[in-house]
């Protein structure tokens, strides 16, 4: 009876444990782990967003602040801040924390780009920021010129590292051309580009993407794995910004986004479901959804929804449309989804086609995002994705090999 009760006890602590401990450690976790070793005796800057936590949701500003050996005494804000109390779109002053009285500089108002000013005192800047492997989320953009402003003031740059929510396998679209080059579209990758933000560091360090290359330094995570999804890292999720709440968040930000810089359809920004649904006013949304699912798109399935936005593009009008659902993200070519609704929604509606008078101001914005006017051009004669669906896939596979150059893990 005592063996039997004794190895119930055991399997109950080993299940328990396994539900504690996160599989992955992050960066920051690998870093303080080895007594924050490359930082000791230096002064440094910090780069980073409430998604710079550990598995206990500690903030990597308070872990530095509070190290020995070290000095933290600079922080730098992306988009949203520091502590994420700036709304998006918003410029970020330079400000003072109150939790540590550490200057805090902004890299997302007047200044995108750290100055000779800014980095005065700092030996090394560390970069500590949640992303969503998207090319068009700014906070790589914001890495990439750091990495820049640390090589022309002769600073050393760390990249702590953490997954990519969208894992390390899928890369999908076309680079970004000289032409479109900008803060949503900031360096020659694809808009879904497969990496890490530490391997997306050594790539751009040494493809020649940055106006000079920097002193550069990844701190790996330890347990994570390019076929992870999100959940397996055991990891807590913090939000990367407001309407990316989950994990998750980041597979509809691809799938919709692109559609989304044009105020054509709502695609859940300002409903409860952001980035996860395509509505308008006046539409048949069972139409639109059986011609989207007769399709069979791979790893997709649409539903009728309906809908009153409660702010952004519909805000207290009745829309209707479809949301989707992933049934296998690793199947899905995320970013074309939106293009097939384009599509069908040209071809039940003709005269609400996305690509006319009532987007126009908006082109520029989404051929930035696309990286290209080419997928605009294409598509628009026919309003077929077959159109661009080689120009938007070309450069994809010739990426992924290159890419397998700064695998830093398996």
């Amino acid at each position: 009876m005592k063996t039997k009760t004794l190895l119930i006890t055991l399997f109950s602590f080993l299940i328990l444990n396994a539900f504690a401990s996160p599989k992955v450690k992050t960066g920051i976790e690998v870093l303080r782990e080895n007594g924050f070793e490359i930082l000791q005796g230096k002064r440094v800057g910090l780069i980073t967003n409430p998604t710079g936590v550990d598995s206990q949701l500690k903030s990597t500003v308070d872990i530095l602040s509070e190290a020995s050996g070290m000095k933290l005494v600079a922080l730098y804000g992306p988009e949203h801040g520091v502590r994420g109390d700036v709304y998006a779109g918003d410029k970020i002053e330079t400000t003072t924390d109150k939790q540590t009285g550490i200057p805090v500089y902004s890299l997302y108002g007047k200044t995108r780009k750290a100055n000779a000013e800014m980095l005065k005192g700092v030996d090394v800047l560390v970069y500590d920021i949640q992303d969503i492997g998207c090319r068009s989320y700014t906070y790589i953009s914001t890495m990439g010129l750091a990495m820049e402003a640390a090589a022309e003031n002769n600073i050393e740059f760390v990249v702590l590292d953490r997954p990519n929510p969208v894992g390390g396998l899928k890369v999908e679209g076309n680079l970004a051309e000289d032409k479109f080059l900008s803060f949503v579209s900031q360096f020659k990758i694809p808009y879904i580009y497969g990496l890490t933000c530490g391997e997306l560091a050594k790539l751009l360090n040494n493809e020649n993407m940055l106006k000079k290359s920097c002193k550069l330094t990844v701190v790996p995570m330890k347990g994570w794995k390019r076929n992870m999804t999100f959940d397996q890292t055991g990891l807590p999720w913090v939000l990367t910004s407001p309407h990316v709440p989950q994990a998750t968040s980041a597979y509809y930000y691809a799938a919709s986004g692109i559609l989304g810089e044009f105020s054509f359809m709502s695609i859940g920004v300002g409903y409860t479901l952001p980035f996860q649904l395509f509505a308008k006013d006046s539409i048949d949304a069972s139409a639109l959804s059986k011609r989207l699912n007769d399709l069979q798109l791979p790893g997709v399935l649409f539903r009728p929804i309906f809908l009153k936005p409660f702010y952004a593009v519909g805000q207290g009008k009745n829309y209707s449309g479809v949301q989707f659902y992933l049934t296998d993200y690793k199947k899905a070519r995320l970013t074309e989804i939106q293009f097939y609704v384009m599509q069908e929604m040209a071809s039940l509606y003709p005269g609400k086609k996305c690509f006319g008078s009532e987007t126009e101001k908006r082109y520029d914005m989404f051929d930035k995002v696309c990286g290209s006017d080419q997928i605009r051009l294409l598509m628009s004669q026919n309003m077929k994705v077959d159109d661009m669906l080689t120009y938007w896939r070309k450069d994809e596979a010739a990426f992924q090999q290159l890419s397998k150059k700064y695998y830093l893990y398996k």
